[in-house]
């Protein structure tokens, strides 16, 4: 069976570009009907064809080599493709694979998907942030909705409501729906509660509300609806980058998206990774 790979490198880092040159080498260079391509700015200092990122969505196995932040990007262009982290970074909760083990790891895969064996993988649910007449990409990690800025004079007031049920409002620097692998970051920083990567679950965390309820962990499967007001404008963001601006009174309605994000290869050590949080 054929295998087509993708492979998208840190951009900047020269680590993760002589990696993949040596994953290209030993993909290419001793196995019949393997294709790999690299990302585009990869491509530049690699031998090998190159395509943007978004591209890859019809290989077979996408690696991202970097961080955590490499993975959030690589997921959001490839979608369910399934995906394959290899450790560049501090902790590493979404790459479970370092950089020694990268090589056996990647053509192990390969070897067993072009054996027709099934590749053992695990999906993370996404969320999906809409309103009237917009939606946001998934988000992996968070969806967040603040006021036009954080801080003393900024902020909005925002309620929040539970399957039609209201639970928390009032004037806050913005609300944040979290997934379980995103506990770990935003949520995290906010004070809301980190949640094990195997528990069905997502998380609402008040930001600097001025009548804060507890972080409030709720079935994956609720509708949440964030009301806001009270400002000229808002913004809602998924995962830090993809946001559109509101004008209050808005309306955000967060919910599971349709297409997880499909990791493969071993599980990362959750709780060893919470010993290298600062």
């Amino acid at each position: 069976m054929d295998a087509d790979v993708g492979i998208v490198a840190q951009r900047g880092n020269e680590r993760a570009q002589q990696l993949t040159e040596s994953l290209v080498d030993e993909l290419e260079g001793g196995r019949e009907g393997v294709s790999v391509v690299v990302d585009e700015e990869t491509g530049s200092a690699v031998d090998a064809a190159a395509v943007p990122v978004a591209a890859m969505a019809t290989r077979d196995l996408v690696v991202s080599i970097g961080g955590d932040g490499t993975l959030l990007f690589v997921a959001r262009e490839v979608g369910p493709t399934p995906l394959l982290g290899v450790n560049l970074g501090e902790v590493g909760f979404l790459n479970a694979v370092s950089p020694d083990d990268a090589v056996d790891v990647v053509t192990g895969l390969v070897d067993r998907f072009q054996r027709g064996e099934d590749i053992e993988g695990r999906e993370l649910d996404r969320l999906r942030a809409r309103g009237d007449g917009w939606t946001l990409e998934p988000a992996l990690n968070e969806i967040v909705v603040h006021g036009p800025r954080r801080g003393h004079g900024g902020g909005a007031s925002i309620e929040v409501y539970i399957d039609g049920t209201r639970y928390a409002g009032g004037h806050a620097d913005g609300v944040l729906v979290s997934t379980p692998t995103g506990s770990t970051a935003y949520n995290l920083s906010e004070g809301g509660p980190l949640i094990h990567p195997t528990a069905d679950a997502l998380v609402v965390t008040q930001m600097a509300a001025t009548e804060a309820m507890p972080p409030l962990v709720v079935d994956p499967d609720s509708e949440l609806t964030l009301t806001v007001s009270g400002s000229e404008t808002a913004y809602a963001i998924s995962d830090g980058r993809n946001r559109t601006r509101l004008e209050p009174p808005a309306t955000v309605t967060v919910t599971l998206a349709d297409d997880p994000v499909t990791l493969v290869g071993p599980r990362t050590n959750f709780v060893g990774g919470l010993e290298k949080l600062e």
